[in-house]
């Protein structure tokens, strides 16, 4: 749980997730390992594979999954007041709508795959417009919850501990 910065809301109420060595890529495609498991648990809308911005940025109209499928990076959680993580091949980060996130530095090779659950719109919000923040402050209760986690699906503890 981050708490609001007062310029990066965060989350109120939901705690982000990381999973380390989450998944097992068994010699196949790391990328389309990580997009099918997001996918068979109902994480697979507007899925992308790039890397994560180097500036604070959150999404307070929907939630996010990170899966790192190669290389590694130190991300920022919860805005410039957070806590950083080393994030490796096999790593999964599941971001409460509002959570604050930026890469501080990546290794060359970085390749992250994202998605969202179905429910909730895409936005990207900054941290550095007031507006954002005001709206974001509404918005962000009223995010539903997944049904699933994105990497341990209906019996994962994302539903148990957003509920």
């Amino acid at each position: 749980m981050f708490k609001d910065d007062g310029k990066v809301p965060n989350n109120p109420a939901l705690p982000a997730l990381i999973y380390k060595a989450a998944v097992d890529f068994g010699g196949n495609d790391p990328a389309r390992a990580i997009e099918n498991l997001f996918a068979q648990n109902g994480w697979g809308h507007g899925q992308w594979r790039n890397g994560i911005y180097p500036f604070v940025h959150y999404h307070a109209m929907i939630h996010e999954v990170l899966g790192i499928a190669r290389g590694t990076a130190r991300v920022q959680l919860g805005g410039p007041s957070g806590e950083t993580f080393d994030f490796a091949a096999g790593d999964v980060a599941v971001l409460p709508a509002g959570t604050g996130h930026q890469r501080l530095s990546g290794s060359a090779d970085l390749l992250v795959i994202g998605a969202y659950p179905p429910e909730g719109t895409y936005n990207l919000c900054r941290g550095d417009n007031p507006a954002d923040r005001d709206k974001a402050l509404v918005t962000i209760p009223n995010v539903p919850v997944p049904v699933g986690d994105p990497v341990l699906g209906r019996n994962g503890p994302l539903p148990k501990l957003w509920r």
